[in-house]
C-alpha cells in the first residue's frame, strides 16, 4: 500500500472517530474524552486496525485525534496520524510527551478543510511508554505562537490494543447511538446557558 492510501486510510478513520463519544457525557466537563479503543477494517488487499481515542470539547468539537494504524497483508506498516484543527504552526509538529521518560514529535504531513494531520512510522517505544504510562500530553502550537496541550489518559490503552477490536459496520452502529448523546449534551448546555441568561436579566 502507497503512503498516499495509507494517509487516506488515516484520514477517514480519523474523521469517523471524532464522532464517537462515550455515553453519559457530562454537560459540566470542558473536554470529553472518548476512551480507547480498536476499530478494524479490510480495505483493498489489506487489513487495517486503527486504536484510537479523541477528545473533544463539551460541545463536541473535536480537538485532538489520535490514532494508530496497523496495516496487515501483502504490505505490512504501522503509523501514527494525529488529527488537529487547522491554525497551527507547521514546523512545531506535535509533540507527545508521556512521563518524564518518553517524548516524540510527529510531523504534519496534509491541512486538508478544517484539520491537520500528523503522520509517521509507529514505533515499539511509543507503545511501550503508553503501556506503561497513566496520561500522555499531545501539544500543538498555534499560529500565535502558543502551546496547545491537550490531555489522554492512558487507562484501558492496552486492553484496547491487544484486543480483536470491533468491525467496522459495528462501528457506524454505535456512532449513530453517540452523535444522539453529543446532541443531548448540546441541547443542555444551550439550556443552562438560556437560564443563566435569565437570571442575569433579572438582576
Amino acid at each position: 500500500m502507497s503512503h498516499k492510501n495509507i494517509y487516506s486510510a488515516v484520514s477517514i478513520l480519523v474523521g469517523a472517530a471524532s464522532l464517537f463519544l462515550i455515553a453519559g457525557i457530562s454537560a459540566n466537563a470542558q473536554t470529553l474524552s472518548q476512551g480507547w479503543y480498536k476499530v478494524c477494517s479490510k480495505q483493498h488487499d489489506v487489513d487495517i486496525c486503527n486504536t484510537m481515542n479523541s477528545v473533544l470539547s463539551n460541545t463536541g468539537q473535536p480537538l485532538t485525534a489520535f490514532n494508530l494504524v496497523e496495516i496487515k497483508g501483502k504490505q505490512n506498516e504501522r503509523r501514527i496520524g494525529i488529527q488537529v484543527p487547522t491554525g497551527r504552526f507547521l514546523p512545531e509538529g506535535v509533540h507527545i510527551q508521556i512521563g518524564d521518560g518518553f517524548s516524540k514529535k510527529i510531523p504534519y504531513v496534509i491541512c486538508n478543510g478544517p484539520s491537520c494531520i500528523a503522520n509517521d512510522v509507529l514505533d515499539d517505544k511509543l507503545i511501550a511508554a503508553m503501556k506503561s504510562g497513566t496520561k500522555m500530553v499531545v501539544t500543538t502550537v498555534n499560529f500565535r505562537g502558543s502551546a496547545n496541550p491537550i490531555e489522554f489518559s492512558l487507562n484501558g490503552f492496552t486492553a484496547a490494543y491487544t484486543g480483536p477490536g470491533m468491525e467496522e459496520k459495528d462501528f457506524q452502529q454505535e456512532q449513530i447511538k453517540l452523535q444522539q448523546a453529543i446532541q443531548s449534551n448540546q441541547k443542555e448546555i444551550e439550556e443552562r446557558m438560556r437560564a443563566e441568561q435569565e437570571k442575569a436579566k433579572q438582576k
